[in-house]
Parts: C-alpha cells; structure tokens; sequence
C-alpha cells in the first residue's frame, strides 16, 4: 500500500455540471419510448427539472420526471418523491431498467454521432479542472466515484483534460463497497460528495466511520441538506477546496 493519500471525488454534482446534458439526454430517452414531453424542447431545462434534480439518485429517474414534466407539479414531487415516481411508474408501464436502458443508448448514440456536441453539455464547475491538477504538488492522488457509467465518465474526463488516479463508473457497485476496497489499497484521504444521504450511508457503513467526508455546498443539494450535518460529515465550499487538503475542516 502506498503511503501517499488519495482522495475521492464523485463527478456529477461535484466535477462537473451536467444539467444541461441530463434534460437533453432524458428528453431525446423519453422520445425513444414514445412519450416526447410536449410543448418542452431539448434546449432550455425547465424549472421543475432542475429544481426536483436533487432528488434524483439513478440516471433513469431523469427520464422519468422528463416525460411527466407537462403535468409535474414539482410541489408534490418535493414532498414525496418516491410515491410520485412510483405511481409515475405505474402508470406509464415503466421499469427502471427499461428507462436506463434508454438513457443509455441515447447517450451512446450522441457520443458516436456528434461527440463534441454531447462533451459541449458538461461544464466543470468554476476553479475544479485547475483544482484538480493542483493536488499532486501536494503529494496527493484523486479518483472518481461515479453513479455514471465509467466510459461516459472517462470520455468527459478525457476531454477536460483530467487523469485520476481511479475511476470507478455505475458498473463497480455501490459507493460503499468501492470505498472499502479502496480503502484496502491505498490511504482514504477522504470522499467529497454532494448527495447528503450517500454520505450518510458511507459513515454508516463498518470500516468507514472515521473516513472524512464532505458535502459540496455548489452540488445538486436540497434545501434542508446543509442543516444539521451528522458527525463526520462536514459542508465545504469552492473556497476552501482551493486551500491545502491540511487545512480542509
């Protein structure tokens, strides 16, 4: 095991933001099964969606909330996401698998047609990509934990110019159990992450308890996600991520 630390980002909420690719794909999936959102374009993301966004947990859940945003009253969704999207669910005829089944093949089929145009939806939040390259003058390595697949992930990484140490996609399994065998290879420094309810489940997990974790306060955050912060689990803005890892709270 080496002794130098490594420290493990998630991307999407964290690296990069995606907003614009998320509607763009999860409208063009849903039009792939027949229920195209209408009087909604692929261009402009509609308030509701980017408001319910932290919510959002799987990829396919996106193309969901894209086909039922015309009669979505976000209202509702806020206050029970997951009987709404079950009910949603119901309706429509609907798996999971079937709905990520599609997103992907849109998502393949926009890399292999137009590559740049589908790289050109993701922006890295402001100071990351410079961030980033930053850490290995301070003797410490980075990888990326993803719900994302890993090839979409090492393209985007690829095209921001961007070469983790690791990158583990949706494939390697839960954010929990990569940890863990991270953690039997190398030195966690800490996970940064801006779903609260990950972090939570990582600081609960045996053998992660005293791994450090962060929530990122520019993410995709829900409003009563900075409030009340469990032991262990600590905000931090883009300020701070700019200073030393020594000096991270």
């Amino acid at each position: 095991m080496t002794a130098q630390p490594l420290l493990v980002f998630d991307f999407d909420g964290v690296i990069v933001d995606g907003m614009a690719e998320y509607w763009w794909s999860a409208w063009m999936a849903a039009q792939r099964l027949n229920a195209e959102p209408q009087g909604l374009g692929s261009d402009a993301v509609p308030q509701g969606f980017r408001r319910l966004r932290p919510w959002v947990h799987h990829g396919w859940e996106m193309v969901l909330l894209a086909a039922e945003m015309p009669q979505l009253d976000p209202e509702r969704w806020v206050v029970d996401y997951a009987t709404e999207q079950d009910m949603a669910l119901q309706r429509r005829g609907w798996s999971a698998s079937l709905l990520q089944e599609a997103l992907d093949q849109t998502r393949q089929q926009a890399v292999s047609s137009d590559r740049a145009a589908w790289l050109g939806l993701h922006q890295p939040f402001p100071g990351l990509v410079d961030r980033l390259q930053a850490f290995q003058e301070e003797g410490v390595d980075w990888a990326v934990l993803t719900t994302k697949t890993a090839a979409f992930t090492a393209e985007l990484l690829e095209s921001l110019g961007l070469r983790p140490w690791r990158l583990d996609g949706r494939e390697a399994g839960p954010k929990p159990e990569v940890l863990l065998r991270l953690q039997r290879e190398r030195v966690l420094a800490g996970f940064v992450e801006d779903r609260r309810a990950t972090l939570e489940t990582v600081r609960d997990t045996d053998g992660l308890q005293s791994l450090p974790c962060w929530l990122a306060s520019w993410g995709y955050l829900k409003p009563s996600d900075r409030e009340d912060l469990p032991r262990g689990i600590q905000l931090i803005d883009q300020d701070r991520l700019a200073t030393p890892l020594a000096q991270w709270p």
